[in-house]
């Protein structure tokens, strides 16, 4: 073989060392990218739940003091309606009891 082709040869060879290592750094830069990609996509959806977590746990909270506003006012309602009965029903009572005792 000659000089030349030699020449040529080991030519074509750095070139394509050269080349291979651009390939290598380019693909590792790809994959440093996308882990990069891949986290910020993980922190911005952990940060969505978070604050997702944080308004539905908001508005079960104002449910739960709205539900229990409410049970309190039945409640006090019932409670009311049950004092008028027995109120009436303890005139009624006292009226039998007094009825008794006067005619006797």
């Amino acid at each position: 073989m000659s000089l030349e082709a030699l020449d040529t040869i080991a030519l074509a060879e750095e070139k394509a060392r050269q080349i291979r290592a651009a390939a290598q750094t380019e693909a590792k830069k790809a994959v440093e990218e996308a882990e990069q990609a891949a986290k910020a996509a993980a922190d911005a959806a952990v940060s969505k739940a978070d604050s997702e977590i944080k308004d539905l746990v908001r508005k079960a909270d104002e449910k739960a003091k709205e539900d229990a506003g409410v049970l309190a006012s039945n409640t006090r309602n019932r409670q009311a309606a049950m004092k008028a009965r027995a109120d009436r029903k303890m005139d009624a009572v006292v009226d039998r009891i007094v009825e008794r005792i006067v005619n006797g």
